[in-house]
């Protein structure tokens, strides 16, 4: 059987949905980048999907193999204590699925010059 990817795009969330629009644009950046992956934005809190429910929706598509991109800018309380137990739940509910975890998208020192160079580019 060939393995099938996904990319989850693991964001906060918030209450007004006009705050996710950003992430799902990146979403169908990803996507266009990786045409033989699914990418789906999941959300800590407030929106939906959960991180649950894209990795059960995954899972029902035949996702094998999901890679999840916390994009947050640190390692704070909601990747070091809720992520984990979401991430746990999800497993369990998806056994058959192989996961692995990238750093937070502020941890990276490319993310980290491409914000630099936006800063810069505000002086105009």
């Amino acid at each position: 059987m060939t393995e099938t990817t996904g990319i989850i795009l693991y964001v906060h969330g918030a209450r007004d949905r006009r705050w996710a629009q950003p992430f799902h644009r990146l979403r169908d950046k990803v996507a266009a980048r990786t045409p033989a992956s699914r990418v789906v934005v999941a959300f800590l809190e407030h929106l939906e999907p959960s991180l649950a429910q894209a990795v059960a929706a995954m899972a029902v598509e035949g996702v094998t193999r999901i890679r999840v991109v916390p994009l947050f800018f640190g390692r704070g309380g909601h990747l070091r204590e809720d992520f984990p137990r979401q991430l746990a739940a999800a497993r369990a509910a998806a056994p058959g699925v192989e996961f692995d975890v990238t750093e937070a998208a502020g941890e990276s020192e490319a993310v980290l010059d491409v914000l630099a160079a936006f800063a810069v580019g505000a002086l105009g």
